[in-house]
């Protein structure tokens, strides 16, 4: 650090420096302190931080609730109850200097669409940009992000000479799997040789972007319908070339709408089809209560227990039948939790069958008609949509600091 030009002092020498009162916008430590400042204001107005997410806190009352999703300095805002809002709003901008941009249109890169059935989410001036970062605008579609039953191998060609660039490239695709479920599994095994990438894994990157230059318009539509949670959960045994490692995958839907899905490979090697299948199931499990303690905070009551839909007739045993445990001892014990939650009925293990398994597009690359048929399970569609550009949310101390903001559009 060194005293900032035009204001050297005279008195003290230039190894002596400025002592900031608080942090100034653009340090690192600015975006922790004004978290930590608006946070501690919230809880004035009735707020409360959810247990499930500590950016997402919940206003409840008996003339309605009102919900708030913080990020840094961007924030959402919504509730049952516009006058709720709006009186929010007004204690906020008294503590803080804010914008309220109105409806919710863009925010942190995802582009919401406001139709008559519901909302349409998608991220296509993302794919845009990221489509002319690789200099691929003339590039062939692909029909799929990945070939059917394909794997990469870790040693199969030459080493890539950028491997920062592939990182980088990477990093935005994870991005992208926020609204494209589709992708997750190619780019989940795409993430696995960011420490070494060779050629093979960029051709495999690139097809991934190809495929989404033949679908940029993508996106899920959430329409309303029944508080019910539906789950899907999957896995692929041993099919990973290089260490036997199992991909474990899950889906959820509220109504359905899905709001939730996961493609990672499991920790540890599984010795039969049925422990990898019972891991995925406990995956599966662990997230159902993270959603179920959200929903929570949300105040909304479930009708029902959630029901987990499975492919594998062993593995629904191990979770109802405590007779099975004694042949399957080599599972770890901190699996059998499922069994445990089935028995207090907080959830419901049922059987499917492997052509309406949605969570199969999560697992394996499949070949284009049925991989284009679980993306219509997945609510995946296009949507003829206007790109709305706008200024970042504001809410600071200091007036000079707009000058730093950059493009999103949110309630607050």
């Amino acid at each position: 650090m060194e005293q900032p030009p035009g204001f050297l002092s005279t008195q003290y020498p230039s190894n002596y420096v400025c002592k900031l009162h608080k942090s100034l916008y653009g340090l690192k430590q600015a975006p922790r302190a004004w978290n930590d400042r608006f946070t501690s204001f919230l809880p004035a107005l009735g707020f409360r931080s959810s247990h499930a997410d500590p950016s997402f806190f919940v206003q409840s009352s008996q003339q309605g609730i009102v919900v708030l999703l913080l990020y840094v300095d961007d924030v959402i805002l919504t509730g049952s109850s516009s006058q709720l809002i709006a009186q929010v709003i007004k204690a906020l901008t008294t503590e803080f200097e804010m914008k309220d941009l109105g409806d919710l249109h863009y925010f942190l890169g995802l582009q919401i669409s406001h139709t008559a059935e519901g909302l349409f989410v998608s991220q296509s001036k993302y794919i845009s940009e990221l489509v002319a970062k690789v200099d691929l605008q003339a590039c062939k579609p692909c029909a799929t992000p990945c070939l059917p039953y394909h794997r990469l191998l870790k040693d199969d060609g030459k080493p890539y000479h950028s491997p920062d660039q592939y990182r980088s490239i990477v990093g935005a695709l994870q991005y992208l799997t926020f609204t494209r479920p589709d992708i997750a599994f190619s780019v989940n095994q795409a993430c696995q040789f960011m420490h070494n990438p060779i050629e093979s894994h960029v051709i495999a990157v690139k097809r991934i972007i190809r495929y989404l230059k033949g679908t940029p318009d993508y996106g899920l539509h959430f329409k309303p319908g029944p508080l019910s949670l539906l789950f899907y959960s999957d896995a692929d045994w041993a099919r990973d070339p290089n260490d036997r490692r199992s991909t474990s995958g899950f889906i959820v839907f509220l109504g359905s709408n899905p709001i939730s899905w996961s493609s990672k490979k499991q920790h540890t090697v599984s010795r039969s089809s049925t422990e990898a299948e019972y891991r995925a199931l406990a995956i599966t499990a662990a997230e159902l209560s993270w959603i179920r303690q959200l929903l929570c905070d949300l105040h909304i009551p479930l009708s029902h227990a959630p029901m987990i839909h499975c492919d594998n007739i062993s593995a629904i045993a191990l979770s109802t039948n405590p007779m099975f445990h004694a042949k399957s001892k080599h599972i770890e014990i901190n699996y059998h939790f499922v069994r445990e939650k089935v028995t207090r009925g907080d959830l419901h293990v049922q059987h499917v069958s492997s052509a309406d398994q949605f969570a199969d597009i999560f697992t394996k690359g499949l070949s284009a008609p049925l991989f284009h048929h679980h993306c219509g399970n997945l609510m995946l569609s296009s949507l003829t949509h206007k790109i709305e550009g706008g200024c970042k949310s504001i809410s600071k101390d200091n007036k000079h600091q707009e000058q730093n903001s950059s493009e999103s559009n949110s309630r607050v």
